[in-house]
């Protein structure tokens, strides 16, 4: 999937860097060069330097064959214009934008913009939004620091203990739901067909856990 990331300051640099480990193609767009030092010296993708709701920067970033598009830079007016460009100049499907001010973040909504706020569950709701078809998180603690999600885990884990998914995913296994049963598990614990597996994870990996726990093992990749 090839992903434009508008912003690159910590929710924005988090999610690329987080797109391209689950083997997305990624382009990221700020205004200031220096931004782009968040992404770290062996980042793959392509970075762009312009304004994000420019129209030839876009182009330069490849929105023409993006699949999905974040607006996540620190200026709520920037987000929506970038937001709007990218959904009806060119069509993008998905569309997630970053903003702060919540009755914006209602109006926008209702045109069918995914907004969101807050930087660990940004990064968690941007993944999953650009991703995922459905929110799949179920429970988050009051402070907003741990997430369970329901995961349709890959047939690949069938076999496994619930330990080398946790290993894998950095993640802890809640609990199993097995014939319509509750089953809290222990290391000895083996997943089977038709599990339906909820994980425990610290806000801001959830989404990436989970897009984990759907991927077969890396050894079968």
């Amino acid at each position: 999937m090839y992903v434009v990331v508008m912003g690159c300051g910590r929710v924005g640099s988090s999610v690329a860097t987080a797109l391209v480990r689950l083997g997305n193609e990624v382009a990221v767009v700020d205004r200031d060069p220096s931004a782009f030092l968040r992404l770290g010296p062996d980042f793959p993708g392509h970075t762009v330097v312009g304004m994000g709701f420019d129209r030839d920067v876009l182009i330069r970033a490849g929105i023409e064959q993006a699949d999905a598009f974040a607006a996540v830079s620190s200026g709520d007016n920037s987000n929506i214009i970038s937001a709007r460009v990218a959904r009806e100049i060119f069509g993008v499907d998905r569309v997630v934008a970053r903003i702060y001010d919540a009755k914006r973040a209602a109006a926008y909504e209702r045109l069918g913009i995914p907004t969101v706020a807050t930087v660990p569950w940004t990064t968690d709701r941007f993944l999953h939004a650009l991703t995922h078809d459905s929110e799949a998180t179920r429970w988050r603690d009051p402070t907003g620091s741990v997430a369970v999600a329901g995961v349709d885990v890959h047939e690949g884990w069938v076999g496994r203990r619930v330990t080398e998914l946790e290993e894998a995913t950095g993640s802890r296994v809640a609990f199993l739901i097995r014939f319509g049963t509750g089953l809290l598990p222990d290391r000895r614990t083996v997943i089977q067909a038709d599990d339906l597996v909820y994980i425990a994870a610290v806000s801001g990996s959830a989404a990436e856990a989970i897009t984990l726990a759907e991927n077969p093992p890396a050894e079968d990749n």
